[in-house]
């Protein structure tokens, strides 16, 4: 049998405590409006306040919540670490740099990333979301759902922070005393960081190294030949390198646990039995949208095909940029993959 992996807390905190993982480091959870219906914040003790790291979805209860957890600190915010745009992420981060005046720390990827999301411009929002979908064969349906839904990042995220301080990989913040080391990931966003303390041996994995599930992997609409998927497992590969096996990871959904080597491994797995099943399935050509049952083989809202659609094309990308598969653009305008014939 497969080993499992060794997860040190059974359960998360309440809503609206906190629970220390480590001298210094303590956890939170908010909740999300969605099937993945939870998040991991982190409390970083720096002297005699606290560094936050990702601030929650951008929603009054939500704000609620933060204001109980503040309320009951000994200290006040020195500082706000934003792993990457995601609106759970990102969301409340301007409130909590208005209340506190604390600085935000990102990458610039991220930072900008977030604005052009927020404002739909350069390549982001959605109408060229819905262009990219019509060209891989989503149905006039399904895209008028997407459609109606809207700018859903600005639900998550009412306001864009003005000012940041960048980081870069390999930066070191210094917090509380302790050494934390920026690890940038790529493949989930463009720039996301994740913080590496080799002394207390412990990893803020974000959401590039989760316990239960694999991060959403997508190519978007700005970067249409993305290799978003080679990105992200060259990513997982370096924290297995980088990183001691011994760490306690904090990731940003699931529970704290230990074993980066096998989860790296896992994953690697994951990914490659669903790159052979997109594989078989393409022995007469498929697009993206007639590929979805075979990756997700149940039944999706228009959340999940949104991202569904974006993980689809991110492994028909590799598959053709590794030579499994070919591409052809049907007279149609719908883009549909192929398995290469071997020839003997």
């Amino acid at each position: 049998m497969k080993p499992t992996l060794h997860l040190p807390f059974s359960e998360p905190p309440a809503p609206g405590t906190t629970l220390e993982v480590a001298p210094g480091i303590l956890w939170l959870r908010m909740p999300l409006p969605f099937v993945l219906n939870h998040i991991n914040l982190w409390l970083l003790r720096d002297g005699d306040g606290w560094v936050v790291v990702d601030t929650g979805f951008g929603l009054p209860d939500i704000q609620a919540i933060w204001e109980t957890i503040l309320a009951d600190l000994d200290g006040p915010i020195t500082g706000i670490v934003v792993t990457h745009f995601h609106p759970d992420h990102l969301g409340l981060a301007t409130w909590l740099q208005e209340r506190s005046g604390a600085p935000l720390y990102m990458t610039a990827s991220e930072y900008l990333t977030g604005h052009a999301v927020w404002h739909e411009i350069g390549g982001h929002g959605t109408a060229p979301m819905l262009a990219q979908f019509r060209v891989h064969g989503l149905d006039a349906e399904r895209c008028a759902a997407l459609e109606q839904r809207g700018n859903g990042y600005r639900k998550g995220v009412p306001a864009m922070p003005q000012t940041y301080h960048r980081l870069f990989d390999g930066d070191t913040l210094e917090i509380g005393g302790r050494r934390w080391q920026v690890i940038v990931g790529h493949g989930h966003s463009p720039e996301h960081m994740s913080l590496y303390c080799a002394d207390s041996n412990v990893l803020i994995s974000g959401d590039m190294l989760l316990p239960k599930i694999s991060t959403n992997i997508s190519v978007y609409a700005v970067t249409p030949r993305d290799n978003a998927l080679e990105h992200y497992l060259d990513s997982l590969t370096r924290f297995a390198r980088e990183c001691s096996d011994e760490s306690l990871v904090l990731p940003s959904h699931g529970l704290p646990f230990k074993g980066i080597r096998q989860r790296v491994d896992d994953l690697h797995g994951h990914h490659d039995e669903r790159l052979a099943v997109l594989e078989e399935n393409c022995s007469e050509p498929r697009s993206a949208a007639e590929l979805l049952a075979a990756l997700f083989p149940r039944a999706l809202d228009t959340h999940q095909t949104m991202f569904a659609m974006g993980e689809a094309i991110a492994h028909l990308n590799y598959l053709e940029q590794s030579g499994r598969l070919t591409c052809q653009q049907g007279a149609d305008g719908i883009l549909r993959y192929v398995r290469k014939q071997t020839t003997h």
